[in-house]
């Protein structure tokens, strides 16, 4: 096998720990921290006075609240937690592949900076408490929604009832649920029913409709590569030249070379996701279809 050659990896690194793994691990140990601190040390006010995200917290200067209340959640209410995360691993799953690491954590960091910004919005001179991961998690499906709208998705309600679902009805169900919220109970001043917080959500829902229609497959100028520019001899004095990477090509014969290459590719998609793939690597992924198809 080809993808088994040492001198053919070369071009990226093995598999690490994932960013969603990170993002699990990080929201667990925040809600054990904050049982430490309420439950032995009495000091859980101060703790997510600290990091949870309040309008008076802001005024002190608590910026990162912005974005570290998605990691904390309510001691008392074990099934908001575990809901998140479950989500979280399941829509996350399938989108660190689509969207690649880099972006998949940019698109979580934005969705917590959309509500939490939106939600400020709303209650900065009435105050209050944001506290969850809901914001990013309802951004990542809207993500997943917009990718997949049509797939079935079966539940077990119960353990026993199956219940078919699509993505695109559920996404539209989520935001009239929290547009009627926001209408009749937030903008009003009273608190939502359930302790849901409808402008955090609409503001993390947006932030993912806005990564998928206008980011994602955005070709923004400042980040096309730029052209070289040649030192004069004074600057190159004393330089060592750097040897360039080596660049490896295959030359794909027979079928069982082309299916080896197209496992490695498929290998780095997994580890990296697609937007890892230089121009070869991809047009040898459309042409490996075409000569599979034909054969």
């Amino acid at each position: 096998m080809l993808s088994d050659r040492s001198y053919m990896r070369e071009s990226y690194e093995p598999r690490r720990t994932g960013v969603l793994t990170w993002l699990i691990s990080a929201i667990v140990a925040a809600f054990v921290l904050q049982n430490v601190f309420t439950r032995w040390f009495g000091a859980g006010f101060a703790f997510e006075r600290l990091f949870a995200l309040t309008p008076d917290g802001l005024r002190a200067g608590h910026v990162w609240a912005l974005v570290t209340y998605g990691f904390l959640h309510p001691t008392g209410n074990l099934l908001e937690i575990l809901g998140n995360l479950l989500a979280l691993y399941f829509i996350g799953r399938e989108l660190v592949p689509l969207l690649g690491h880099r972006r998949f954590l940019g698109l979580y960091a934005g969705a917590l900076l959309a509500g939490g910004a939106f939600w400020t919005a709303c209650h900065w001179s009435g105050g209050g408490w944001l506290l969850g991961a809901s914001p990013a998690v309802l951004a990542l499906f809207i993500v997943f929604a917009c990718f997949f709208p049509d797939r079935p998705i079966q539940l077990l309600v119960l353990f026993l009832f199956p219940i078919t679902f699509k993505p695109k009805y559920v996404a539209l169900a989520l935001v009239a649920i929290d547009l009627l919220g926001f209408a009749f109970y937030e903008m009003l001043g009273n608190p939502p029913p359930f302790d849901f917080a409808p402008s955090a959500h609409l503001g993390g829902m947006a932030a993912g409709w806005i990564y998928f229609r206008w980011v994602h497959d955005a070709r923004w100028p400042w980040l096309r590569a730029r052209p070289e520019i040649e030192l004069p001899r004074w600057m190159k004095r004393g330089a060592k030249s750097v040897p360039a990477a080596p660049v490896y090509r295959v030359n794909v014969g027979g079928r069982s070379e082309l299916r080896a290459e197209v496992d490695r590719i498929l290998d780095k998609i997994n580890a990296h996701g697609f937007g890892s793939l230089s121009a070869d690597e991809k047009r040898r992924l459309d042409e490996a279809r075409d000569a599979l198809s034909r054969r």
